[in-house]
């Protein structure tokens, strides 16, 4: 019970935190860049976001409530892991502060040089939903890994939200001065975790149904007190995906290598 109170909890602090962190670094942005006038239309978009992100996930439940589908679930918990993979990788190549105020200034200059309050709100609406979006995704695959919406999880999406409510106030004083590095280096982390398990428990729907083979590792079966799933097929996968992204990440650094040599250079 304490881990799904614990997951749950750190995966809407981390989406609401990293929106908070975007939130904020375009709102100092656009100060500097003498947009004062269009910070209320930036925090328009962002509020339109989270009743956007409720409502999505009001949907999703009204869509699938009742409704037992192992093959079902097996692609949502998929589909999670996906899109925590693609954030994780997100994070890690923008660790470097760099690139991160790079990304920030291409993003915002985009929205200031229309002229327009409705491209910030834009922005930051997009922005958000996409945090918000993603966090229904991952919260419903991890209710389905859990055994459903139980008192843990919902324990920890409220203490989460309490978390927030006082992270908002902080953040819109420290953002300035928020290491981005270590933030985003650990984000990545968690959510690289995350996805490992959620491959393992879609491998598992599959194998209830018999469309992947069920083949158990001799003397593990301590892995699934840790919530992962004790087979060679899923440990395969698991380590198929942890393969590519080391692969992906040297690639990436051997290619940045040489540019930010040609860029100190000129």
């Amino acid at each position: 019970m304490s881990n799904v109170f614990f997951e749950a909890a750190v995966i809407l602090l981390r989406e609401g935190l990293e929106a908070m962190l975007v939130i904020a670094a375009l709102a100092a942005y656009l100060t500097k860049a003498g947009a004062q006038d269009r910070l209320g239309a930036l925090y328009a978009g962002a509020g339109l976001a989270v009743v956007g992100s409720l409502i999505a996930a009001w949907l999703f439940e009204v869509l699938n409530a009742g409704q037992h589908n192992d093959i079902l679930e097996g692609v949502i918990i998929l589909a999670a892991a996906a899109l925590m993979l693609y954030v994780s990788g997100w994070l890690l190549l923008r660790q470097d502060p760099r690139a991160w105020q790079a990304y920030l200034k291409e993003r915002a200059g985009q929205a200031v040089a229309k002229q327009t309050s409705i491209a910030v709100a834009a922005l930051a609406f997009l922005a958000v939903f996409r945090e918000g979006a993603e966090t229904v995704l991952f919260i419903h695959a991890l209710s389905k890994t859990a055994g459903g919406w139980t008192a843990a999880l919902i324990a920890g999406l409220l203490a989460a939200t309490a978390g927030l409510v006082l992270l908002f106030f902080f953040i819109n004083f420290v953002a300035r001065r928020l290491p981005v590095r270590p933030l985003f280096i650990a984000t990545s982390a968690f959510l690289f975790v995350m996805a490992l398990r959620f491959i393992g428990e879609a491998i598992q729907e599959f194998q209830e149904q018999l469309l992947i083979p069920y083949n158990p590792v001799g003397g593990a079966s301590w892995l699934s007190t840790l919530g992962l799933n004790p087979t060679w097929e899923a440990l395969a996968a698991q380590a198929a995906v942890i393969v590519l992204a080391v692969a992906t990440f040297v690639i990436w650094r051997r290619g940045a290598t040489p540019n930010a040599a040609a860029g100190s250079r000129s």
